[in-house]
């Protein structure tokens, strides 16, 4: 015996909502996706200064929303299926797949929060390093002088945050993007702060993304024990 009345409505609002999951996490898989291989972050963080390589924590949490968005698409596809069926044990599995799904969540923000500063801060420091070798003459050696072009002709910028960066475009034109006048030279930016809006631009991204999830996620919860309390008291009459 199928749910009738208000449960009926309960049980196509959490197909609905659970069809939303489902492109939510496809949504999540995808901007994933672009993160990783955005040409401006694969760009420096393949780089390598000697045998040291480009901070890597950035990619640690993209490999998580990867994760997550394919583990959303699973759960999104388990919730519709339970829902249709009516069936307690699938919408029990469903429950419990979500309260795990929101708990890692939470501590992916918590994590991510906490590393959102020291990302760039390794970037900066990785770049500024390789700025003082491309300045030294044994930078040749250490390819520090490609790295830092690659930065410079990636992000547009030119120097680190101080005296030796802001004046760098005037004498070290092998090493700064070249500009049509010197207005242009003097208004270009340090890499310090393009690092900056990089990191901090797509972590804007991820975090709302990750707010609209966690509520259609408490939604869910919530439709889905009542649809279960709904479909144990009818199967009872």
């Amino acid at each position: 015996m199928g749910v009738e009345g208000c449960t009926k409505c309960i049980k196509y609002l959490l197909f609905v909502f659970n069809f939303i999951f489902w492109l939510a996490g496809g949504i999540i898989l995808g901007v994933a996706l672009w993160l990783r291989h955005d040409s401006q972050t694969t760009n420096i963080l393949y780089l390598h200064l000697g045998e040291k390589q480009a901070p890597n924590t950035f990619y640690v949490g993209i490999y998580i929303l990867i994760a997550v968005g394919a583990v959303m698409m699973f759960v999104g596809f388990l919730g519709c299926y339970g829902a249709i069926q009516e069936s307690q044990c699938l919408l029990g599995t469903f429950f419990t797949c979500l309260v795990i799904l929101f708990a890692c969540e939470v501590a992916a923000g918590i994590w991510g929060f906490v590393n959102k500063d020291q990302i760039a801060k390794d970037v900066k420091q990785f770049y500024d390093q390789a700025f003082q070798q491309a300045l030294m003459a044994e930078s040749d050696t250490n390819n520090g002088k490609a790295v830092v072009k690659t930065f410079h002709e990636t992000l547009d910028c030119c120097g680190p945050d101080n005296i030796i960066g802001a004046t760098a475009p005037l004498w070290r034109e092998d090493l700064c993007p070249r500009k049509d006048s010197i207005l242009k030279t003097f208004e270009t930016v340090n890499c310090h702060k393009k690092i900056d809006e990089l990191f901090s631009g797509k972590l804007y991204v991820i975090g709302i993304v990750a707010i609209v999830v966690a509520v259609i996620m408490i939604f869910e919860m919530i439709l889905s024990m009542v649809l279960c309390c709904g479909i144990r008291n009818s199967s009872v009459y």
